[in-house]
């Protein structure tokens, strides 16, 4: 393959410019004079690379105002001055970490942190010497080569032998409009700007179809019983700290408590899925929360206890109890006692109607009972001590304290071996914030000016089509209950996004099958066996859930911060002329 000269590259790059982005061609600066190339030699006590002159020969850099032309996230390219005030500010920053010059070799060279014949070529992302594309002029097998340096990170070098065959293919990526460094060049409004392609969205496999194929585990019959918790008393022995403890934790589960309704109501508003309901032991379900049949959903065990008060238990998945939104749920029309543990820290909140009662609130700190320290500072451990973090006789206190408040009388050793009415959850979706900050641009577009000079109704209209087009890229309208959606939103028609009902449980279900997706991966990278869920599957579930909460803040936000989210979230890198042409139907 022919790799075009460093003058060749910048007549393609500047003649792409001046047809689709006038306003960054008119940024490039004119030509460097040979003297000041000399005088920064001079000054740096090294010789430029031949692929450095003839650039700089071409262009002295470019201009720093908005429209600059840059190489993506490397930054607009470095004039002489750049380059001089570059490498002396991290020369000073090396010269503190002691690099010997003359002990680098090819293999060290990459990885030293500033030798002193490296050069900075360009000014990355934040525009100053923090980042960006730097040159070997150290003669030898690297000399001219390409790396890629970053505060934070190790410098290391890039696939490019030349600063020519970068400028190769930066101009090819302007030419057929193709990714450069992961991000494809485009021209809008007269200035260079770039985007991310992503259209392409594979047909991911479905992990709760998975689950669905899947079969419940049982507790054998032959099981134990569940080793009882230790009494905490008897003499003390000095161990090391850290030592593992044999005892079985003790059972302190999350729970809520809910007044005047029963547990099936209960169940229902925490999301319940019918078709995996049934009796479980806690044991039972433990295990089944642990198993590929629960997809990473959480399971919910729910029963009485006390003066009308139901409550429930969760095993496994993602914890519920401590989401508003849940609480929010939970307390419609009553109130909701929760009690919650970490570590050492047992608390209780009350919430009423979807409301925090703060002063009702408790909050216990609990160390363990069965550590302590002797008197010449010995860590001393009780035997048969509680072998858990935080106090079991606190825990018990809290416990007590809600039959004298509230009239709850619950026990959590009672209900570890009787079976109680358990399913997993479908959990409900997440808050939708109201508050956002300020629209202003998104992606390199002036979003504000756009909101601030279309009419309402207009705005509104594009934006409806430009949602339509995201459910497209994303698949996401091929299930009926969205496509039915978004056909209301573009005809300006109301749409049902009720809690439970249609279209809120197939965005629940979205949820859930991108949550069981990171869930699979995630286990795969500790055991043998492959994951049967790809990193492909798992970002087109991220997509089509991002998607769907696309289209909850088109229905729940003001249209201008739903049109950021749209914008942002858009597939195609034509977007812009996309939305061009919305605009003017």
């Amino acid at each position: 393959m022919t790799t075009f000269t460093v003058e060749q590259s910048w007549a393609r790059i500047e003649s792409w410019l001046a047809q689709h982005a006038a306003v960054s061609h008119g940024l490039l600066r004119p030509p460097a004079l040979p003297e000041d190339i000399a005088a920064a030699e001079l000054r740096l006590g090294v010789t430029f690379p031949p692929d450095l002159k003839e650039s700089l020969l071409r262009h002295d850099g470019v201009q720093l105002q908005d429209g600059t032309p840059t190489l993506g996230y490397y930054g607009p390219l470095s004039g002489i001055e750049d380059i001089v005030q570059s490498t002396e500010f991290l020369r000073s920053i090396g010269a503190d970490l002691d690099e010997d010059e003359d002990d680098l070799d090819e293999e060290r060279d990459e990885h030293a942190y500033w030798p002193h014949e490296r050069l900075l070529i360009t000014l990355g992302i934040g525009w100053q010497s923090s980042d960006g594309l730097f040159l070997v002029s150290r003669p030898g097998p690297n000399h001219g080569r390409v790396g890629r340096y970053f505060d934070e990170d190790s410098p290391s070098f890039t696939p490019w032998p030349g600063l020519r065959h970068v400028l190769a293919d930066f101009a090819a990526a302007l030419d057929n409009g193709t990714p450069f460094n992961g991000r494809t060049p485009l021209g809008f409004e007269g200035q260079l700007i770039w985007d991310d392609d992503r259209t392409t969205v594979p047909d991911p496999l479905s992990p709760l179809g998975l689950a669905a194929e899947a079969t419940e585990p049982l507790v054998p019959s032959a099981a134990g019983p569940v080793p009882s918790v230790p009494r905490p008393d008897g003499p003390y022995t000095v161990v090391a700290i850290g030592a593992p403890a044999s005892q079985a934790a003790p059972v302190q589960p999350d729970v809520v408590f809910v007044a005047g309704i029963p547990p099936v109501e209960l169940w229902d508003r925490l999301g319940s899925v019918p078709s995996t309901a049934g009796p479980r032991s806690r044991e039972q379900a433990r295990l089944s929360a642990a198993a590929p049949w629960s997809a990473y959903r959480p399971m919910v065990r729910v029963g009485w206890c006390g003066d009308g008060w139901s409550y429930a238990t969760q095993e496994g998945g993602d914890a519920q109890f401590r989401r508003p939104e849940v609480l929010r749920r939970l307390s419609r029309g009553t109130r909701v006692v929760r009690l919650t543990k970490q570590g050492p820290e047992v608390r209780v909140t009350v919430t009423e109607d979807g409301v925090d009662r703060p002063e009702a609130a408790r909050r216990v700190d609990s160390p363990r009972e069965d550590h302590m320290i002797g008197p010449a500072r010995q860590h001393w451990q009780r035997l048969g001590g509680d072998p858990w973090p935080g106090s079991t006789a606190a825990y018990a206190r809290l416990l007590a304290e809600l039959a004298t408040e509230h009239g709850i009388t619950w026990d959590p050793q009672d209900d570890g071996d009787a079976p109680l009415e358990s399913a997993l959850l479908l959990p409900v979706l997440d808050d939708v914030l109201s508050t956002r900050h300020p629209v202003s641009s998104v992606r390199d577009f002036d979003l504000g000016g756009l909101v601030d000079r279309t009419p309402p109704e207009r705005l509104r209209s594009a934006m409806a089509a430009q949602l339509a087009r995201l459910a497209s890229e994303t698949g996401i309208d091929t299930y009926p209950e969205i496509a039915q959606a978004v056909e209301r939103i573009r005809r300006d028609e109301p749409v049902d996004l009720a809690a439970d009902g249609a279209l809120d449980l197939r965005m629940r279900t979205l949820a859930a099958e991108s949550r069981a997706a990171r869930g699979l991966l995630d286990a795969a990278r500790h055991r043998s066996a492959p994951s049967p869920i790809a990193a492909d599957d798992l970002a087109a579930w991220a997509v089509r859930h991002s998607a769907a909460g696309a289209v909850r803040e088109f229905l729940l936000l003001p249209l201008p911060a739903a049109a950021e989210t749209v914008l942002n979230q858009r597939r195609s890198i034509r977007w812009r002329d996309d939305l061009a042409a919305d605009l003017a139907d």
